[in-house]
């Protein structure tokens, strides 16, 4: 594996959701997550890791790209770790976690608690435990809407299948969206945290890749209509700025908003606050269609080739 160089970082991701559900509360009939004293759109970080998963292994298949937490048959985390490592790398955890991390891109970029099997666990280390603690290099916060948002009135859908006696049977259920929704993700990446999970520019190029093509590329019917329409990746040696949403402002062209054409996004102070601090952008991607003010100052402090 390549030598480790990664940087200390933030993530500045948007992407809007049109007649859709960006992430229904199980506890709540599946409804969209919403903050109903702002009327904000809520999306958990486990959702957006879940779509580069499961992009990362649809689209790589080489030994050291597996996927821990994947999308496959319904398995016990120790017997998709056997899957991949043998149980003898237990005998000394240090070298186990080195292995585990070299085996599973995922880990080497969010972590994992990952079992450690009885009979490998001979080390006498003081913590080893049960399971390996590995924490990710990359995090990010809980997403929210820009924009405030309306949801759309449910619907029952019907489904038909046939029973074991031949007979038809219909379940019924509800179907909950939102009209539209600007999400924003904040991330931040840690350089001291990736030379311990072993993570490589190579896999920061990965997650790059799985951040502008993953949303639309794994949709399901409750998840059609979703795009990208800013991602922004920074590298410094000068510390983090903070929630880089806090420095994006959106003026509204028509309300209620409904698509891309009515709003206007404006990020003059983000870019300046990142020339102040010398802060270079290693990936950057706007989508042709978003009206975003000084998007061109992105170009003017990026490293991206």
């Amino acid at each position: 594996m390549e030598n480790n160089n990664v940087k200390d970082g933030e993530i500045l991701f948007l992407y809007e959701a049109k007649l859709t559900n960006p992430n229904g509360d199980i506890d709540d009939e599946n409804r969209p997550r919403m903050d109903y004293d702002t009327f904000t759109n809520l999306v958990s970080d486990v959702r957006l890791k879940r779509y580069i998963r499961d992009y990362l292994q649809d689209d790589l298949s080489e030994d050291k790209y597996n996927i821990f937490i994947n999308h496959g048959d319904v398995q016990t985390a120790k017997d998709r770790l056997m899957e991949i490592v043998s149980d003898d790398i237990f005998k000394d955890i240090k070298k186990a976690r080195d292995a585990i991390t070299q085996k599973f891109i995922d880990i080497r970029m969010f972590g994992a608690m990952v079992p450690i099997p009885k009979k490998g666990n001979n080390s006498g280390e003081s913590g080893s435990g049960d399971s390996i603690k590995i924490i990710g290099p990359v995090q990010f916060s809980w997403g929210y809407s820009l924009n405030k948002v309306q949801l759309l009135n449910s619907y029952s859908i019907t489904s038909g299948f046939s029973s074991s006696e031949g007979n038809k049977m219909n379940s019924i259920g509800k179907d909950y969206r939102v009209y539209y929704s600007l999400i924003g993700f904040y991330g931040v990446i840690s350089s001291s945290r990736a030379k311990k999970a072993n993570l490589t520019s190579e896999d920061m190029r990965k997650l790059d890749d799985a951040m502008i093509k993953a949303i639309p590329s794994q949709a399901t019917r409750s998840k059609i209509n979703q795009m990208p329409l800013l991602y922004m990746r920074t590298e410094s040696e000068n510390g983090f700025i903070g929630d880089l949403r806090d420095y994006v402002k959106i003026s509204i062209k028509s309300d209620p908003i409904r698509n891309i054409n009515d709003y206007k996004l404006d990020i003059n102070d983000l870019i300046s606050t990142l020339k102040s601090r010398d802060i270079k952008i290693a990936k950057s991607f706007v989508h042709e269609k978003l009206d975003c003010e000084n998007k061109d100052g992105i170009k003017n402090i990026s490293n991206d080739d």
